[in-house]
């Protein structure tokens, strides 16, 4: 079908998206101020526990990060079935990723716990490195649970209701607090366990959202006719391997995108003290505004996949292009704040004024990049409800790391630019990215044929 079967309606696009983006940008940011709490709470602990919460966090967020993008190929195809009215399909399909799931997450689990191994290469202090191994084993406990979680929450954000994804992270942030406090600090009777405590309160927070989710999915009426848990579905290995083979490259995707920021962090941390701390004050900026265009990002694959679903190729190219263009206005409201109120901004991190001085100067260049953060990470959500997921992961190696991280440590260590070197590299590597998802999801669905290639609809 080569045109829509409903009346172009821009307000009501921009409606049906921000309805569903809203839950999961909330969703989105109190999961980041998880990350931001067990930080500030390891700071009153010392040098010490914050170095190993530091540490241990980065190497659990790579790990998590890939399962995320993994998982995500649950939105995409449920999207997909829902928008065709396959729900019983799309229930079966669940029931498979909660194997695979299983399957990744006792991989990852053992992963985690020879972090120690990592941190032995990289020469990571010995008395840190011992403490970031302890949070590790204890947050290790909590994978499985991630991984279910992130099936269920993706199961539903794909049927169309993503007010499940706010209710799980406000929760989460609700307990993390208490547990962090009773555990790190040795409260009502437990032992002090300072980062290691950290650790065992976000396994534990972990495990209560999945159970909060899973009880969700399985008790509320209008999830009843996908059948998630309505009977038993052994492991089916044609559904794993085709749920890989979609989710492998998106997995691939967000971890390319993340080892940027990680490995841009890591190069300017050789370049001193001060340099490193203005670049956490601006990166962490960043990183809360970039949740905004995040949940907005999964708003349009659903989108795009129920459009797709019901064989609307202009219904699938409006919702994409309705999307991109919500981010970019979010993403130009983003960079003026950013451009009129650097000191201001950096000023809520820290007095230093050597510290805000250098970080108000690398905020002008986080300001430059959000418009294509936002374009590129919307591109990205619409292709993956079309399903398209390997070439745009071909283009992500290409954009972060042969030219954003090359460009980038060029300038950085032979052009002696110092951390605004690495920050043009992102700059780059991120627009490079924006201008090839978006140029391909305009081309896809400029035919029926070009998107029944790539999403191969039954």
């Amino acid at each position: 079908m080569s045109a829509s079967t409903h009346a172009p309606d821009l307000p009501a696009e921009i409606r049906r998206t921000l309805l569903l983006a809203g839950p999961l940008i909330i969703g989105q940011v109190t999961s980041y101020a998880m990350t931001l709490v067990d930080t500030l709470m390891a700071g009153r602990l010392g040098a010490l526990d914050l170095g190993a919460v530091a540490i241990g966090s980065s190497i659990w967020s790579a790990g998590m990060v890939f399962i995320v993008g993994l998982m995500m190929a649950v939105s995409a195809a449920v999207s997909q079935l829902e928008g065709a009215g396959r729900r019983g399909q799309a229930g079966e399909l669940t029931r498979q990723a909660l194997w695979l799931a299983l399957f990744i997450s006792a991989l990852f689990f053992f992963l985690m716990r020879r972090g120690d191994g990592l941190m032995d290469l990289i020469g990571v202090e010995p008395a840190v490195a011992e403490l970031a191994h302890r949070y590790l084993l204890a947050i290790s406990w909590g994978m499985p649970a991630l991984a279910g979680m992130f099936v269920l929450r993706f199961f539903s954000e794909g049927t169309g209701h993503t007010r499940p994804t706010m209710y799980i992270g406000v929760m989460g942030i609700a307990f993390n607090v208490p547990l962090n406090y009773v555990l790190m600090f040795g409260k009502l009777g437990f032992p002090a366990l300072g980062a290691e405590g950290c650790g065992w309160a976000s396994a534990v927070v972990l495990w209560l959202q999945l159970v909060m989710m899973a009880a969700w999915v399985r008790w509320r009426p209008y999830y009843r006719p996908f059948g998630v848990f309505a009977r038993f579905s052994g492991p089916d290995w044609r559904e794993l391997r085709a749920l890989l083979a979609l989710g492998l490259p998106i997995g691939v995707m967000v971890f390319l995108e993340a080892s940027l920021f990680i490995a841009s962090a890591l190069a300017i941390g050789t370049l001193g003290t001060l340099p490193v701390a203005a670049h956490q004050v601006a990166i962490n900026f960043s990183g809360l505004i970039f949740m905004v265009p995040l949940g907005l990002s999964g708003a349009i694959t659903v989108r795009v996949g129920n459009a797709v679903g019901r064989r609307d190729r202009a219904g699938a190219r409006r919702a994409g292009l309705v999307g991109m263009g919500m981010a970019l206005g979010f993403g130009a409201l983003a960079s003026l704040t950013m451009i009129l109120f650097p000191e201001w901004i950096a000023r809520m991190y820290t007095p230093d004024p050597e510290v805000v001085a250098l970080a108000a100067s690398l905020l002008f260049f986080a300001a430059v990049f959000q418009l294509a953060d936002c374009l590129q990470v919307s591109a990205a959500g619409a292709l993956r409800g079309l399903k398209d997921t390997r070439v745009p992961m071909g283009y992500c190696v290409l954009a972060y790391w042969l030219v954003g991280m090359t460009l980038g440590w060029w300038l950085t260590f032979r052009q002696d630019w110092g951390p605004a070197g690495m920050w043009c590299g992102i700059i780059a590597g991120l627009t490079v990215a924006a201008l090839l998802l978006g140029a391909r999801f305009l081309r896809i669905t400029s035919s029926w044929e070009e998107i029944r290639e790539v999403a191969e609809p039954e």
